[in-house]
């Protein structure tokens, strides 16, 4: 007899209790009977009832079924808005440079780009800007290279001297 999800959760939030309080003989007849009813292989029977109810190291309790999903984290962006559009301004103006030489390059084109009136940036987004690493500016500019198809443009050919 195979049980629906909803029933395992409802047999496993039943027996958990018991189980925890059980001897070891004991347990052997409620992990048996546990098996059955569920389908479960042995080690993951034994396994539910003795985590049921204690947070994971994501911090969520173990709910019987729950234990594959994952849970994605949500981080606040501290790069968005004017600092990501003055630095596609600033890649565009360094002839779309890679993100390395493009970090290495901030520091001193700020500057210039202000003083010629390119770019208004506050003085918190300047400091964004400098602060940010070569990966965050290849992640942030992933889409504006992805529009100019950046990546392979040389379409050069071997010519026929290299033959003779």
């Amino acid at each position: 007899m195979r049980l629906r999800m909803r029933e395992k959760r409802a047999v496993i939030a039943e027996t958990a209790e018991k189980y925890r309080k059980a001897r070891k003989k004991e347990k052997g007849a409620i992990l048996e009977h546990l098996i059955e009813l569920t389908g479960y292989a042995k080690r993951y029977a034994a396994w539910l009832p003795r985590r049921h109810g204690k947070p994971t190291a994501a911090g969520k309790a173990i709910i019987a079924g729950d234990v594959g999903k994952k849970t994605t984290r949500k981080r606040r962006r501290t790069h968005e808005g004017e600092v990501v559009a003055a630095l596609k301004k600033i890649w565009m103006i360094l002839d779309c440079i890679c993100g390395k030489r493009l970090r290495a390059a901030i520091g001193e084109i700020i500057p210039a780009l202000r003083g010629n009136f390119e770019i208004r940036l506050s003085i918190d987004d300047q400091r964004k800007l400098r602060k940010m690493s070569a990966a965050t500016i290849d992640r942030l500019l992933a889409s504006e290279r992805k529009k100019y198809n950046l990546k392979g443009r040389s379409q050069t050919k071997p010519g026929t001297l290299l033959k003779h």
